[in-house]
C-alpha cells in the first residue's frame, strides 16, 4: 500500500462542491490513505455543515469521540482530519454532534468505499489504487462495441441469488438457514463463461451498492461508494468486471439517485437536518417505498450523485448505468394522493429539480466518459428521455420500453383462441418504436410479486407453454430495440423469483428447459450476427410491415434491414397453437429463401412441423408485393428467413 501525500483542504479545493460542479468528489470526500509530515495514516473528510463538532471514531480510538475531532474547512460545511498510523482494512464512522441540544449520531461515510458486512454498519478504510486492471483491450474498443448500431443484449442478474454455494449458513436474520452466497470471484468464475457461451453482450446487475436489507434487492442503498460486502471486498468486484471484460462482457450496473432508506446510520438527517433529502415532506418522502428523496435542486446533493455516477465508471471500469425508478423522479405526484404533494412554480406536476439533475448527469457521463451507456427505466410518455439535452430532452442513451413489455406481456397470457381479438397488443409499439431509443426488457420486476414466472404466465398444458415463450422471445428478438431478459427466464424457471434462494437449474435436465435455453442462445447469436436485426433502430429504414392485419390467424410478418437495404431479413409468427399450411407471404425480392431459424426446431422443444429448408419464390402477388413465397407455419411459433444465398455475404 502506497500512501499519497495529504493535502489540508482549502475554499478553493471546495468551491467546485459548494457550487454543484464537483464531479470527482470521492478524491476529496471520504477517508484516504495519506502521508502526512512524515507519518502514514489516513486523512478523513466528510460534509455536515449544520454540525456543532464532527469526529471520526473506530477500532484504532475505541470509538472515543473524544479522540480524534475533526477541523472545519470553513463555509464548505466539509470537516476534515488526518489520523497517523491508521491502516487500510479500519472500521470507522463520525460522530456528529448537532444543534438540537447538542445531540451526537454516529454515521457511517457517504463516500465510504467500504463497507461491514450487514448487519454491521461501520465504513472501512479501503486504497482503491492498489487494483491493478488487465481490461485494456477491452477499454479501447468500448466505443465501437457500444454504438448503437451494434447489438446489445443484456443478461440481467441479483447476485445473491443467481447460483449459491452448497454449504448451508445462517440466514441473515438469524431464524433460520440457507445456502451460501456465492462472492465476486466464484461469481466471475461461473456466470462470466455461462453469459458469454450464452451469446450475451453485457451484464447488468442489480444493484451491488451497500444495502442494510437484503430484501431490497439493493435498491435501498446506504454506501453509494461501497461494493456490498456480501460477495466479498471492493477488489473481487473489480476482478469480476475486469474477468466480465475479457471474455468480451460489458458490464452495466444499476444505479438508484432517487431515493436511499431511513436506516439511522445512513444519509438521512445526516447533521441533524435534511441534508441530502428535502425538507419539505410533501417530496421528501417516497410513500411507497417508506424512503427518503434525494434534494437534486441542491448543488452539493447534485454533485454527490453525480461524481457517484462517475466513480463507478472510473475506478470499477463499469460501461453504463441503469438508473432506476426515473418516472418517480420525474413527477411530484407519483404515488401521492391529491392533497399529498404541490405543483412546481409553473403549476404543473413535473419535478424540475428532477430534470435538471438528469439532463447534468447525462451530459457530464457523456462528456467524462463518451463511450458509456446510460439507460432509464421510465415508465411513461415522458417526451425526449433519449433526446438530446440541447434539444430539450433528458440525455439518456437508451429508454427501457415498459409500453411493449406490458402489452406482450398481457397478449402472451391470452388463451390462443382470443388473441385474434387483441393484434393490436402485437402491432401497436411499432406506432412509436422509434420515437425513443429503445430497449426490450423481460426483467426482474415481472417475475416477483405474484406476478408468476415468464413460463408460468404462458397458457396452456405441456409443451404449450414453452413453444408460447419460445415465440415470445422470437418477437422480442425480431421487433425494434436493444434486448433484455432476466436471468431464469432463459431456462423457463417456473416459480417466482426469489431472492433468497438460487435458480433452479436442475430444470436443464428437463428437455422442454434445455431447449428453450438453447432457443435463447440461438436468437442472441443470430441477432449479433445479422446486421439486418440491430443496425437501424431508429426510424422505418430498418423495418417494413408485411402483415399486420392477419388477426383472424394471429399472425405478424415483417422486413428487418440493415444499413445496407440488401441485407434483410423476413420474420413471420404464428400466434396459434394450429399449423397454417399453404400460407402465402410477399417477400421483398425475387429470390429462394431459406430458414435460418425456427422455434419450432426440435433442437428447441419444437414439433418439427415440416418447413421446407428452401422456399420458392413465386410470381403472386400478395402483402401488396409482386412475388411470394407459400410455406407451412408451424404452430405458435416464429420463423426467421433469408435470401437463399444472403444479398450481402
Amino acid at each position: 500500500m502506497t500512501a499519497g501525500i495529504s493535502r489540508r483542504l482549502s475554499d478553493q479545493d471546495l468551491e467546485p462542491f459548494v457550487r454543484g460542479d464537483e464531479i470527482r468528489l470521492w478524491e476529496r470526500l471520504g477517508a484516504h490513505v495519506a502521508r502526512e509530515a512524515g507519518s502514514d495514516g489516513v486523512r478523513f473528510a466528510v460534509w455536515a455543515p449544520h454540525a456543532t463538532g464532527v469526529s471520526v471514531v473506530g477500532g484504532f480510538n475505541d470509538w472515543d469521540g473524544a479522540r480524534h475531532p475533526m477541523r472545519s474547512c470553513g463555509k464548505s460545511g466539509v470537516w476534515e482530519v488526518f489520523v497517523p498510523a491508521v491502516r487500510a482494512g479500519a472500521l470507522y464512522k463520525y460522530e456528529i454532534r448537532t444543534r438540537l441540544g447538542g445531540r451526537r449520531s454516529v454515521k457511517a461515510d457517504p463516500l465510504g468505499f467500504a463497507m461491514e458486512l450487514r448487519p454491521r454498519t461501520a465504513s472501512v478504510v479501503w486504497d482503491l489504487s492498489a487494483f491493478e486492471w488487465t481490461d485494456d483491450e477491452w477499454m479501447a474498443s468500448r466505443r465501437e462495441r457500444q454504438r448503437l448500431d451494434r447489438p446489445i443484449s443484456i443478461y440481467e442478474v441479483h447476485l445473491g441469488s443467481w447460483r449459491r454455494g452448497e454449504e448451508v449458513v445462517p440466514s441473515p436474520d438469524g431464524e433460520g438457514e440457507q445456502r451460501r452466497l456465492l462472492d465476486y470471484d466464484e461469481i466471475a468464475e461461473q456466470l462470466v463463461p455461462y453469459a458469454s457461451d450464452m451469446g450475451y453482450t453485457h451484464l447488468e446487475l442489480l444493484p451491488i451498492m451497500e444495502h442494510p436489507f437484503d430484501g431490497s434487492w439493493g435498491y435501498q442503498s446506504v454506501g453509494y461508494f461501497a461494493p456490498t460486502a456480501r460477495f466479498g471486498p471492493p477488489d473481487a468486484l473489480a476482478r469480476l468486471v475486469d474477468s466480465a471484460h475479457r471474455a468480451g462482457l460489458g458490464v452495466i450496473l444499476d444505479w438508484v439517485p432517487g431515493h436511499f432508506p431511513r436506516d439511522a446510520h445512513g444519509l438521512g438527517f445526516f447533521d441533524g437536518t435534511h441534508l441530502y433529502e428535502y425538507g419539505d415532506p410533501q417530496r421528501g418522502l417516497h410513500r411507497d417505498w417508506g424512503t427518503f428523496v434525494f434534494d437534486w435542486g441542491k448543488p452539493q446533493v447534485a454533485s454527490f450523485l453525480i461524481s457517484n455516477a462517475l466513480f463507478w465508471l472510473d475506478r470499477y471500469h463499469a460501461d453504463g448505468l441503469r438508473v432506476d425508478a426515473v418516472a418517480a423522479m420525474l413527477y411530484l405526484d407519483y404515488g401521492r394522493k391529491p392533497g399529498e404533494w404541490a405543483p412546481n412554480e409553473h403549476g404543473g406536476r413535473e419535478n424540475l429539480d428532477a430534470v435538471s439533475f438528469l439532463q447534468r448527469l447525462n451530459e457530464t457521463v457523456h462528456r467524462e466518459y463518451p463511450d458509456a451507456l446510460v439507460c432509464a427505466e421510465e415508465s411513461t410518455a415522458w417526451p425526449q428521455v433519449t433526446g438530446s439535452v440541447s434539444r430539450g430532452g433528458l440525455g439518456f442513451d437508451l429508454k427501457w420500453n415498459m409500453g411493449w413489455m406490458n402489452d406482450m406481456l398481457r397478449y402472451s397470457r391470452l388463451d390462443p383462441l382470443l388473441r385474434k381479438r387483441h393484434q393490436d397488443k402485437l402491432t401497436f409499439s411499432l406506432t412509436y418504436a422509434f420515437e425513443e431509443k429503445f430497449l426490450l426488457p423481460l426483467s426482474h420486476d415481472e417475475v416477483v410479486h405474484q406476478k408468476a414466472s415468464l413460463l408460468s404466465k404462458m397458457p396452456g398444458e405441456g409443451e404449450q407453454p414453452f413453444a408460447n415463450l419460445r415465440a415470445l422471445y422470437g418477437y422480442m428478438f425480431a421487433h425494434p430495440g436493444k434486448k433484455l431478459l432476466f436471468m431464469g427466464g432463459e431456462i423457463g424457471q417456473r416459480k417466482e423469483w426469489n431472492h433468497d434462494a438460487e435458480l433452479d437449474w436442475s430444470l436443464l435436465e428437463q428437455a422442454p428447459h434445455e431447449g428453450l435455453r438453447a432457443w435463447v442462445k440461438a436468437l442472441n447469436r443470430l441477432y449479433a450476427s445479422r446486421r439486418a436485426l440491430h443496425e437501424v433502430e431508429d426510424g422505418w429504414g430498418g423495418f417494413e410491415w408485411l402483415d399486420f392485419e392477419d388477426a383472424a390467424r394471429s399472425v405478424v410478418a415483417f422486413v428487418r434491414r440493415g444499413r445496407d437495404p440488401r441485407e434483410f431479413l423476413v420474420f413471420v409468427a404464428n400466434f396459434t397453437p394450429i399449423a397454417w399450411k399453404d400460407y402465402r407471404l410477399g417477400v421483398p425480392e425475387a429470390r429462394e429463401y431459406c430458414v435460418s431459424l425456427s422455434s419450432d426446431d426440435p433442437e428447441f422443444g419444437g414439433g418439427g412441423t415440416g418447413v421446407s429448408p428452401l422456399l420458392a419464390v413465386e410470381a403472386a402477388p400478395a402483402n401488396g408485393r409482386d412475388h411470394s413465397i407459400v410455406l407451412t407455419l408451424p404452430p405458435m411459433s416464429v420463423l426467421y428467413l433469408e435470401p437463399s444465398p444472403p444479398s450481402i455475404g
